[in-house]
């Protein structure tokens, strides 16, 4: 996939994951400066898991998202629509559950989890009113939603300095790490293409969450978007 759009292929998204999966994480690492460490660390401060409590993480990739949760005493299913990610999540991390599963069809019972997080996933969905509708439906009234995905910066200096970065620095640093650089391409591609928080919001109060709300962190360049299932 040499553009990115809103209109994806699930199938070209998924092959290209399993090209990546190998290292994956270290990527993130390396393109992120270090920052994805803080970001996780967001994301468990605000969903605040504890021990008894059912957690659906979608689109966990090699479950690296899942294991501060686990830790907390969480019960978490690591769910991801890449096949390749799974088989090295498992690798990674033995003790965690994985399992197959497409964010617009998930296979899980109606009201199975008391929270639903989604990390650096959403923007490679193909229908995104679906994937918060099966949200919606597998999260226990009263239940969360948490979605982080790399956003808007709200200043415009950094705003222009971030998209400058992800098109210069992505493609060399991909060349050198990574077996598939195209697929960075792509993915600094979708990241700019992807919409800010405030339309971010609305989509997710559209599918019938309740109080929606955002965080920015550094700088807005990622935000944590939260809401209720009434």
């Amino acid at each position: 996939m040499s553009r990115a759009t809103l209109q994806k292929d699930p199938k070209a998204v998924a092959a290209m994951f399993d090209e990546t999966a190998a290292k994956y994480d270290l990527m993130n690492d390396v393109m992120s400066l270090g920052q994805t460490r803080l970001w996780r660390r967001a994301v468990l401060q605000s969903l605040e898991p504890r021990p008894g409590q059912r957690i659906l993480d979608i689109a966990a990739g090699t479950g690296t998202s899942s294991v501060p949760l686990r830790t907390a005493g969480a019960d978490v299913v690591s769910a991801d629509f890449s096949l390749g990610m799974l088989h090295q999540g498992q690798r990674q991390y033995p003790d965690l559950d994985f399992s197959a599963a497409d964010a617009t069809r998930l296979p899980f019972a109606d009201g199975s989890f008391d929270a639903v997080t989604m990390s650096f996933g959403f923007r490679n969905v193909v229908d995104r009113a679906a994937a918060l509708a099966e949200f919606l439906r597998v999260t226990a009234p009263g239940g969360q939603l948490l979605i982080c995905e790399f956003s808007q910066p709200v200043n415009p200096l950094l705003r222009t300095v971030y998209s400058e970065y992800l098109m210069a620095a992505f493609p060399p640093v991909a060349r050198t790490l990574s077996s598939n650089p195209d697929s960075y391409v792509y993915l600094a591609e979708s990241i700019q293409a992807w919409p800010a928080q405030r339309q971010l919001a609305t989509t997710i109060a559209e599918a019938g969450w309740a109080e929606v709300q955002w965080r920015n962190l550094t700088g807005g360049i990622v935000a944590l978007h939260r809401a209720t299932k009434a």
